[in-house]
């Protein structure tokens, strides 16, 4: 009778590949390879170093999160009597979580030696991680005096045995555990003790003046263990931290009739912390026997479990960032920078009139999200703004937007807000975020039964007369303040009126549940979208076998998608180029002799997340998308997501300007091999490093400052130009103002103050002395008043004057003043009518003259 290894290859050999597998591979190896990626930014030593601790806790993060995800939703379909089988790998569920688990053993031996390797040299520095087994006698009093009065109230030591079950271990949590020896005559026992998240897990030790010494709770509770479970004695002593499955659908789970979906959610969340286990990591040293009870309860295979020497959970590391000395800041940490304004966008201007005039294009982190947020808020008070519709999938704790949504609700606008709260780990917040939007007013839907919404858009209405205006707001990336400042993405801003037709239905759609519209300019997922980027391909093709000119551009997170691969292969075949940055995932092989020649694979970890979608056909890409989709199933088949057009020219040019320079990059890029490997981009004999993200950090900067000096320099020429017209107006008015009656010459020099604040404010003092040279026919007495004007607007004159009087008085009479005065000096002025700002600003400056000289009258 055949053993179960042999009718496992009996079984693999009658499998017949539906496929072409030799330009293909496996999407969990591709994925612990871009992992790998980011581990290697730890270990670049031109990456500051406290900036490469923080990657190797960005490294721990994904990999949690893969566990979770992936490798338990993949632990359940290995458990099915007939597995299914990659597309990609033609691997089974059961053979693709072997071939991971055979992968973890090395990722994680180099994952602890890098943090020992930069904890020791950070130690070096002056900032101290105090470890239990080297405290000074100072530091264990303090350690021993703060378990007692802080962490001991707070703790309970379990005791397990026969009379205790084992309790269940929440996902990510952390334990102590220690095997116990009792007083009597009974088995060891294990004892355990959760670290109360509610606490600070950093706790900062006395240390000499410019430096920073900490100890982790965990190792305050392990320093007076001893001391925690009475007459029992601790044998051995871990911290252990479990993985559990988080792969659940809440769709899947079904909602319990009249149930609101905002609780299903929550039920669903409770839950996902009671799945299986998927691995058990282990920091320290536990005896055999006490490993394996902890094993054995948890009902996990020794291959699941990991042991290491550093501490679980390194999330802690973003905490201490804020404690390092400052004079260490510098050299530790990566030069601080802040989002810069949009060189499009004038600030000081109505957001709404300049989309009107002109597509916006905003290009986070280097550019600032505000021009959106504002615009946002502009519209929650602008009485033309009729209503507001918005797509969230991943949402800030701390929105500006939503509360603006909410100012939108209460000041009686028609506020619309499709809310996903399946976005994974961020479940709870949205159900938050969505509990308080509808208290405010807002209609809050949520996505379709099978399809989260993970589109970006956003659409204000406006009604002008009889006419409706639509702003129509696209993104790759999320309305989330957060990460707009560490995510790589782009936002159009546009009054397209074809975009907004197909927005308005995108909307109405969604709220009559229909998922398969008909759009004119806008590719919409689960129907339209993987359809628009075969035709991109087909054209291209079409154009390579007709012997032009061919080429297609991708910047995706991920490419899964095994139709698109296939086509995108076939397009090589063809003999169009395909150059691709790739940030992860990553099935397709680029380089296979037959196959995939002509396709070139790039990835880009930096500093910020590659987080942008884009989609070029053409050797001039005259056929630009921007997208929230990948090219992932999931996205292109399963979910709602929007690739839209780049039509206006100047920010076409904008796309296609990055798209250059994140393919010049050779510092932070790496070429993807045949073999599915990541290898440095070499550099030409001569060729300078040039990193991308930097040089775009510079370039906004640089963009932003021309940008600001060419409106300070607009506004001095405009100031000018109405100093000069004041002073021609002052020459031709001088017969009206000697005709004019004495007493009304000061109350004109105060209606001049008003009408000119606003130049001194915008410009500089200069106007005022060039109106002197100004040439006249003859001396005017209008001149003068002219440089009084500007001496009181902005540096008001310290000595007492008669001026003033006739100024503070000058508000109440203007109007019987301007009957009085004769026909052609009122003429004059009503043409130079100051504006509500202007009057304002000049009043002000009336204001500030009169605190000086202290007269009222």
């Amino acid at each position: 009778m055949p053993s179960k290894i042999e009718k496992k290859q009996a079984a693999a050999k009658l499998r017949k590949p539906p496929r072409d597998f030799s330009y293909t591979q496996n999407r969990e190896l591709s994925w612990l390879r871009f992992d790998n990626r980011v581990l290697d930014e730890a270990f670049d030593e031109t990456v500051p170093l406290f900036e490469r601790l923080k990657f190797v806790s960005i490294f721990e993060s994904n990999l949690d999160e893969f566990l979770m995800v992936r490798v338990g939703g993949l632990s359940d379909l290995a458990e099915l009597k007939k597995q299914p089988v990659d597309n990609k790998s033609n691997m089974t569920a059961s053979e693709q979580v072997d071939a991971v688990m055979a992968e973890m053993p090395g990722l994680l031996t180099r994952w602890e030696s890098i943090f020992k390797s930069i904890e020791g040299k950070l130690d070096t520095l002056g900032v101290h991680r105090a470890h239990i087994d080297s405290l000074t006698p100072e530091e264990r009093t303090f350690v021993t005096r703060y378990f007692q009065a802080y962490v001991s109230p707070v703790i309970s030591p379990l005791v397990i045995d026969p009379r205790h079950p084992f309790p269940n271990l929440r996902n990510g949590a952390l334990y102590l555990a220690c095997g116990l020896d009792g007083a009597t005559d009974e088995e060891s026992l294990l004892g355990l003790i959760e670290i109360p998240a509610s606490m600070n897990r950093v706790v900062e030790i006395p240390s000499p003046t410019g430096t920073y010494s900490y100890i982790l709770l965990e190792d305050v509770i392990l320093a007076c263990l001893d001391s925690c479970f009475g007459s029992y004695k601790p044998l051995d002593r871990a911290l252990i931290r479990v993985t559990r499955n988080a792969d659940i659908d809440p769709d899947g789970e079904g909602v319990e009739e009249e149930e609101d979906y905002r609780q299903h959610m929550k039920r669903i969340l409770k839950k996902r912390l009671r799945l299986q286990p998927v691995v058990l990591a282990v920091s320290g040293s536990l005896e055999k026997a006490t490993l394996k009870t902890i094993r054995k309860a948890l009902e996990l295979s020794r291959r699941s479990v990991f042991t290491c020497d550093i501490p679980l959970d390194l999330g802690y590391v973003f905490g201490i960032e804020g404690k390092i000395p400052e004079h260490l800041r510098n050299e530790l940490l990566f030069t601080p920078f802040r989002p810069q304004p949009n060189p499009t966008i004038d600030m000081t201007r109505s957001i709404r009139e300049q989309v009107l005039q002109h597509d916006k294009l905003l290009f986070y982190p280097y550019e600032a999200m505000n021009p959106f947020l504002d615009l946002v808020h502009e519209a929650a008070y602008d009485p033309e703004c009729i209503s507001l519709r918005i797509t969230l999938y991943r949402v800030a704790k701390q929105s500006r937007l939503c509360e603006s949504l909410i100012d939108a609700a209460e000041n009686g606008k028609e506020v619309t807000v499709l809310m996903e709260l399946r976005a994974r780990f961020d479940e709870q917040n949205n159900i938050e975020w969505a509990e308080r939007l509808e208290e405010a007013g807002c209609t809050v839907i949520y996505g379709s039964e099978g399809f989260k919404c993970h589109s970006k858009i956003c659409q204000l209405t406006y009604r002008e007369g009889m006419a409706l205006t639509r702003l129509t707001l696209l993104g790759t990336g999320n309305f989330n303040e957060k990460t707009a400042k560490l995510y790589s993405d782009f936002m159009l801003m546009t009054a397209h009126p074809g975009i907004g037709e197909d927005a308005n239905l995108f909307f109405r759609n969604l709220s009559l549940g229909n998922l398969r519209g008909d759009y004119r300019f806008l590719g919409v997922a689960p129907v339209g979208l993987k359809p628009l980027i075969m035709r991109g391909l087909d054209r291209e093709i079409q154009r390579a076998l007709a012997g032009e000119p061919a080429r297609v551009f991708f910047k995706l997170n991920s490419l899964t998608d095994r139709e698109v691969i296939d086509k995108i292969a076939e397009a090589s075949c063809a003999g169009v180029r395909v150059d691709m940055i790739i940030r992860g995932i990553s099935c397709l092989k680029p380089g296979v002799p037959g196959k995939t020649e002509n396709v070139h694979v790039r990835s880009i970890v930096g500093r910020f997340l590659e987080h942008a979608r884009v989609y070029a056909f053409g050797v001039d890409s005259d056929m630009i998308y921007l997208s929230s989709a990948d090219m992932m199933t999931r996205n292109t088949e399963h979910r709602v997501e929007i690739a839209f057009p780049v039509l206006d020219p100047t920010c076409r040019a904008l796309v296609h300007e990055y798209m250059g320079m994140q393919l010049r990059d050779n510092v932070k890029a790496r070429s993807l091999t045949s073999d599915g490997t990541w290898v440095p981009v070499e550099r030409a004999e001569g060729e300078k490093p040039f990193n991308s993200q930097e040089a775009l950090l510079e370039r906004a900067y640089r963009n932003a400052e021309a940008a600001a000096q060419q409106r300070a320099q607009e506004k001095e020429r405009v100031a000018e130009e109405a100093i000069q017209a004041e002073v021609e107006h002052g020459a031709a008015a001088k017969p009206e103002a000697v005709a004019a009656p004495p007493v009304n010459e000061p109350e004109a020099a105060a209606e001049t103050a008003v009408e000119k604040a606003p130049e001194p404010a915008t410009a500089t003092p200069e106007p005022a002395a060039e109106a002197k040279p100004t040439p006249a026919p003859k001396p005017q007495p209008t001149t003068p008043e002219v440089q009084k004007v500007q001496a009181t607007v902005i540096e008001p004159e310290p000595a007492p004057a008669p001026q003033p009087e006739p100024q503070v008085t000058k508000p109440v009479s203007e109007t019987s003043t301007r009957r009085d005065k004769p026909a052609g000096k009122t003429k004059a002025i009503e043409r130079h009518r100051p504006g509500r700002v202007r009057m304002g600003l000049g009043l002000i400056g009336l204001g500030l003259k009169t605190l000086i000289t202290g007269k009222t009258k």
